[in-house]
């Protein structure tokens, strides 16, 4: 192996290091509490090498927002081979919550803290890694209408209706903001109203067009 390309994997394997720090603390203290200075203790560096590698405590967030979406889109990858794009989006919408409720910090970093964006921002650039996840709901959607769903509706504003309304399941789940509902129906909550969106949907349908 040359010099450089040693050089390159050592630069490579110290950027893995502090965004595993920076996780390891955000899942410990949350996101106020993580600073690239307790960072740089925690891999036992100066927090001037960290800046070497992330321009701000922004950056490493979008860094670890961007590894949330590779994670969400492998909940969504196995859904691409249901042929019936109904029982896709049900799936799709289900996939969604079980990814929120198994990776509560992930997409609380994902979806509410600002953090991610303000570097999308500063770079003026677009949000891609939401982007892909967002096509890929719109396109089931669209395969939907061409099978007689949602009739007349635009594509795009379907889709992020039903993002809309799940995101606010999840977000109401994790920040705990559920316990206005009774006992009885708490377990297993989330999936419950997103049976609720389905049927819903389903009776939209069956009504003549």
């Amino acid at each position: 192996m040359s010099i450089t390309a040693r050089k390159e994997r050592q630069k490579e394997e110290l950027k893995g290091k502090i965004l595993q720090a920076a996780k390891a603390l955000f899942m410990e203290k949350g996101f106020e509490e993580t600073s690239i200075r307790n960072i740089a203790e925690k891999i036992e560096y100066s927090p001037t090498t960290i800046y070497l590698y992330f321009k701000d405590k922004d950056d490493i967030f979008h860094a670890l927002h961007t590894e949330g979406f590779v994670l969400l889109n492998q909940y969504f990858r196995p859904l691409a081979h249901v042929s019936d794009p109904f029982e896709r989006l049900k799936a799709v919408m289900k996939a969604y919550i079980n990814f929120a409720k198994e990776n509560g910090e992930f997409y609380d970093l994902m979806f509410i803290i600002n953090s991610p964006m303000k570097s999308v921002e500063k770079e003026a650039g677009e949000w891609e890694e939401g982007k892909r996840a967002f096509e890929f709901l719109i396109g089931t959607v669209g395969e939907c209408i061409q099978r007689g769903y949602f009739h007349g509706m635009d594509a795009e504003v379907v889709a992020f209706t039903l993002w809309s309304m799940v995101h606010g399941i999840c977000s109401l789940e994790i920040r705990n903001r559920c316990s206005v509902v009774s006992a009885l129906n708490q377990e297993d909550l989330a999936n419950k109203a997103t049976g609720v969106i389905q049927e819903i949907l389903e009776r939209m349908h069956s009504k003549p067009q």
